[in-house]
């Protein structure tokens, strides 16, 4: 299981760059999402817990189910069904607010269901696409929202343990 984590600072106020990416359905902004949709909305908001999203990337179709939703602080989600497939333990998002904007850290935890070679395609092939489709979301947002204007020009990736 490789936990995959992507950060960026968005020059623009926590509660808009909360809304612009919990609605997934901007990520087509991105040239690596092909598709996304809101197949059933939230409890309390469209995007918010129990929503189901559809998803199709370059990478893979994934349907993601929102288990946790606190505007605008933090979104989480897991991945229940995927092509290729995939075992998902954690999708979270957290938001900060920083001097002149908006922190964001995206994380996942998941691994290729894949015999033998799962954990070694995992860390070798599908962590640096997720990373880099996380990150180009991200750019996303920051053109819409700001127009470019990151003070982090490129996402930084770690590799940092969640809990």
């Amino acid at each position: 299981m490789e936990t995959m984590t992507v950060e960026r600072v968005i020059n623009a106020p926590i509660d808009d760059v909360f809304a612009w990416l919990t609605t997934t359905t901007n990520y087509t902004s991105s040239p690596l999402v092909r598709r996304c949709r809101l197949t059933r909305r939230g409890e309390s908001a469209p995007y918010g817990v129990g929503a189901i999203r559809n998803h199709l990337w370059l990478i893979g179709w994934f349907r993601e189910r929102v288990t946790q939703y606190d505007p605008p602080y933090s979104t989480e989600y897991v991945v229940e069904r995927s092509l290729p497939p995939s075992r998902h333990e954690l999708g979270r998002m957290t938001f900060t607010e920083v001097d002149g904007g908006t922190r964001v850290l995206w994380t996942t935890r998941a691994e290729m269901r894949l015999p033998l070679l799962g954990a070694a395609l995992t860390r070798l092939l599908v962590r640096p696409l997720i990373t880099r489709t996380f990150g180009n979301i991200l750019g996303a947002a920051d053109t819409a929202l700001t127009g470019g204007s990151a003070r982090q020009a490129h996402p930084v990736v770690t590799d940092r343990q969640v809990k």
